[in-house]
This record gives C-alpha cells, sequence and structure tokens, in this order.
C-alpha cells in the first residue's frame, strides 16, 4: 500500500474549473474579483529586482507583516503570513487537531476544505448543520467540544455574516481554538478581527485573493496572539512565501484606497445582480461576499451545464443541501448582464 490508511480512505478537495488564461469564457465560479490589482501591485511586479529570484526569501514576511499592521492596527507580531489562507488553515490542523480527541468542529454548509484537510491530518470531525436562518448553532458548537473551531463569516457558500456578539459569545466558551475566517471580510460591513485582543485563543485568517484580486498570488494571513502564533511557527515551512508574493502583496496592502474602490463596485453589482436574478424566478439569499447562492425553479444541474454550454462558468455542488442551488461569482456589469441575458434564453426553452 503506498499511501496511509487516512489517504486512501479520504476525498480529495475538488477545487473549481480553471480554463487556461484567455479561453473565451465568463468565469463566475472560483471567486474571483473582477477587476485587476492594484496599480501599485502591478508596478512591483514590472520593476521586480531578479536579485529577488536567486535569493531566499524572508521566511516570515516582515515587511509584508509591517503592511498589515499599517493598513489593520494591528502589532506586526500578531501577523503570520501563508501561500494562500488555506496554507494557514492547514497549518492549524497540523498544529492543533489529532484522532478522535482532538476534533474539528463547525457548522455547514462550509467551506468543504476544512473536511478534507482534518481527513488529511486524519482528525475526526463534528459537523453541526446550519438551521434554516443560518443563526450560529453556539450550543452545538461548545459541546462539540473541538480542538479547532472553524467559522467562516462571510460563509460560503451561503454568503451570510454571524455577528460579532455571537463570535465573542463562541469564543467565551471554547477551550480550543477558534478560527474566524474571514477571507470575503472585504465585501461585507463588519469584522471580528477585535477578537484577537480579547481572546488568546481565536485567530482571523484574511486573504489577498478576494478583495486584493490576487488569487494566482497566493497569498494570505492570519492575526492572532504571538502565543497562539507560536505554536503555528513550529510546523510553518521555512519558507513558506515566496518573494514575489512578498513584495507584490506589500504593495497591494498599502493600497486600502484601490481595494475599496474595487470591493464597493463588487457591491453595488452583488445587489443588482441579486435584485435581475430575483426577477427571474431564483431564491436568492442576500450576500455578503462576492457570490450569492442562488435557487433556480428548474434543475440547478441544468441550468449549470446549460450555462457551461454558452460559455459560463458558475459553481455546482452535488452535495447534500446544495444540489438545487448555484452558486455564482459577482463579475462586472458586462458580465453580469450577459449572465441574465443567457439565464432568460435557458429559461425559455
Amino acid at each position: 500500500m503506498l499511501f496511509r490508511p487516512a489517504i486512501n480512505a479520504m476525498t480529495g478537495y475538488t477545487p473549481g474549473e480553471q480554463p487556461k488564461p484567455g479561453t473565451p469564457i465568463i468565469k463566475l465560479n472560483t471567486n474571483e474579483n473582477p477587476y485587476l490589482p492594484s496599480p501599485q501591485a502591478i508596478e512591483v511586479l514590472r520593476n521586480l529586482d531578479k536579485e529577488w529570484l536567486r535569493r531566499y526569501p524572508d521566511p516570515y514576511a516582515r515587511e509584508f507583516c509591517h503592511a498589515v499592521s499599517e493598513a489593520l492596527k494591528v502589532p506586526s507580531d500578531w501577523v503570520i503570513v501563508g501561500n494562500g489562507s488555506d496554507d494557514m488553515l492547514n497549518l492549524l490542523v497540523r498544529a492543533c487537531a489529532e484522532g478522535g480527541s482532538r476534533t474539528c468542529a463547525y457548522p455547514t454548509p462550509t467551506y468543504v476544505l476544512y473536511r478534507t484537510l482534518a481527513a488529511m491530518q486524519p482528525a475526526e470531525v463534528v459537523e453541526i448543520p446550519y438551521p434554516d436562518d443560518f443563526q450560529l448553532p453556539i450550543d452545538q458548537l461548545v459541546t462539540a467540544k473541538g480542538a479547532i473551531t472553524f467559522i467562516a463569516s462571510p460563509n460560503s457558500p451561503s454568503g451570510h455574516c454571524v455577528p460579532k456578539g455571537d463570535l465573542r459569545q463562541l469564543a467565551s466558551q471554547l477551550s480550543g481554538v477558534l478560527v474566524i475566517d474571514e477571507a470575503y471580510v472585504d465585501f461585507a460591513e463588519d469584522s471580528a478581527l477585535s477578537l484577537v485582543r480579547e481572546f488568546e485563543n481565536v485567530i482571523v485568517l484574511r486573504t489577498l485573493s478576494k478583495g486584493y484580486s490576487l488569487a494566482g498570488l497566493r497569498l494570505g494571513f492570519g492575526i492572532a496572539n504571538p502565543k497562539l502564533l507560536a505554536g503555528l511557527f513550529k510546523v510553518k515551512d521555512s519558507y513558506n512565501v515566496d518573494a514575489i508574493a512578498q513584495l507584490v502583496g506589500t504593495a497591494a496592502m498599502r493600497d486600502q484606497n484601490y481595494k475599496n474602490i474595487c470591493a464597493e463596485k463588487v457591491k453595488v453589482s452583488r445587489a443588482k445582480l441579486t435584485v435581475d436574478l430575483r426577477k427571474l424566478g431564483f431564491t436568492v439569499r442576500d450576500s455578503y461576499g462576492n457570490f450569492v447562492l442562488a435557487t433556480p425553479t428548474l434543475s440547478a444541474e441544468h441550468i449549470y451545464l446549460s450555462l457551461k454550454q454558452h460559455g459560463i462558468l458558475v459553481r455546482y455542488f452535488n452535495q447534500p443541501g446544495l444540489q438545487d442551488k448555484l452558486r455564482i461569482t459577482v463579475g462586472n456589469d458586462e458580465q453580469n448582464q450577459l449572465l441574465i441575458e443567457t439565464l432568460e434564453i435557458i429559461l425559455d426553452k
């Protein structure tokens, strides 16, 4: 047998379809930002000193940590940087979870990678279904006694935000680590970042993939009390973030004005897309991410496949609770309008 039993038994994470750049397709399936990254970030890449390619990068990405400190008003030594926020999730599972005695708990539906990383460890998971109103099941999560509890806010694929008061209540009752995954926070109205100062067991995760339009760069970070970060640094790869990512990411982090302008445009487009989908008969939840979760009147799988034939990709999850729904990334206004016009054609057939 080539692999550990846990690896043979698990199902790997399935990313969204990624056609080659330049492919004539409208890509609304993996929640990329429709706008280009900060011009300042692009300028850094254009003028890259080739010496950075010869040398190892800073293992702690200290310049980037300083940029985070300036932008988010947190001490730079409260920041740990990873190869995307997925890397941060991996570090947390590796450092904290194990078998059936140190489990991972989270409400569902949510980011499927939590389950995948636990299976790789391996560590058992406690999955607690969200109620229909998506109120956080605090009592059940406390009872689960997870070594790690994952809460995505805004959550994908539902798009809802968890009130900070609920997260504070949960953090106060947990003995394990509370991971607040804020990958989509740039499109929301509030953040739970202040909780890291209140609780030593809370870490907030961020990424540059969504709000900063740098999904291809793979750069994310966590913010927590240094006592919590100390264990994560022990399991972090020595050079987990390359020099180019650090340089470009630092420039993007320091251009908050550009990021905020693009995020506001996405929020305006999200509101219009929600209205337009509802006019077509879709049930659409209010969303605080750069996507919407929509339930059509026809088969969701049929619409997903029909859109694909028309050169438009959206995300269909063939799993319980989501089989009648589509997650649709908010594109630019032209892309969103073409989506609506194509849906009209599909629904009229």
